[in-house]
């Protein structure tokens, strides 16, 4: 039987991490060393005082920025840097995290999506935009940890030990106005910069091509470092990741024909122009 893993939605407004709590206390036991109040750590690193209680009292993430500056004052000898990672998975959906593990990792990642940009090409507004649009409804802080943990997950396009990234995006989902103009512009400029990337492929799958197999769902391929691979599928935050290889075979074979019906890179590169010029 396929391995599953399915767990029930979040609406993102969950009890604050365990971890954040762990490095707030960290920070604080550093702090107390150095001989620091927190006015005066916020002074140093250029943070609010509010800031610095929120994350020493566990209430809120500390960002890479807080961490690196951090690191320097107080002189934690890479403590606080090594648990950045884990602070920053943490922001994510519940049901996701264990996935991204495996996506941190990956040789290669090739994905399909019907509705939406892919996470990993978003912009900040445009991702912002879609939490905003959540029911039910999200509080203001669970769209900004949202929006920061997304963001913050685009590093694998620039990890050291290069992954190979291919994206099939459906037109209707370039054409879905998410945000405003001004949202929709910018991202099919962050687009076309991706594309730009020498381990980043985006295909378009034109509306033309009527029925294909990818139109019963969006989905994720993997390869592990230890060559595995496996498949995500997520549909309203229900999540099932599959690893038996006969069913494995089947979306990777899905997949292969799915690129060989999207357009070419640079067909897609012109189509996303056409779109932004017809917005």
């Amino acid at each position: 039987m396929a391995a599953r893993q399915q767990k029930k939605p979040s609406n993102g407004n969950d009890d604050k991490p365990a971890i954040w709590a762990g490095y707030g206390k960290l920070v604080r036991l550093f702090r107390d060393k150095a001989g620091l109040t927190q006015q005066a750590l916020a002074e140093a690193v250029g943070y609010s005082y509010e800031q610095v209680a929120s994350i020493e009292q566990g209430r809120r993430p500390a960002k890479a920025a807080f961490t690196e500056a951090a690191e320097r004052v107080l002189g934690a000898g890479g403590v606080l840097a090594a648990l950045q990672s884990e602070v920053e998975r943490a922001k994510l959906p519940t049901f996701f995290q264990d996935f991204a593990l495996l996506e941190a990792e990956a040789l290669s990642r090739f994905s399909y999506d019907a509705l939406l940009v892919p996470g990993l090409l978003q912009t900040e507004r445009y991702g912002r935009a879609l939490f905003r649009a959540h029911y039910p409804p999200l509080n203001d802080d669970s769209v900004e940890r949202l929006t920061d943990a997304r963001l913050a997950r685009q590093a694998l396009l620039h990890r050291t030990t290069s992954l190979m990234l291919v994206f099939i995006v459906e037109e209707s989902a370039l054409r879905r106005l998410v945000g405003d103009a001004e949202t929709m512009a910018g991202q099919y400029e962050h687009l076309l910069e991706a594309a730009g990337l020498r381990n980043v492929e985006i295909q378009v799958m034109p509306t033309s091509r009527g029925a294909h197999s990818g139109l019963n769902g969006s989905m994720v391929l993997l390869e592990t470092q230890d060559r595995r691979q496996v498949v995500y599928i997520e549909s309203q935050d229900v999540v099932s990741v599959l690893s038996e290889r006969p069913l494995v075979s089947e979306f990777w074979l899905r997949y292969g024909m799915l690129r060989t019906q999207a357009l070419d890179t640079e067909a897609s590169a012109d189509l996303i122009k056409q779109v932004a010029e017809e917005l």
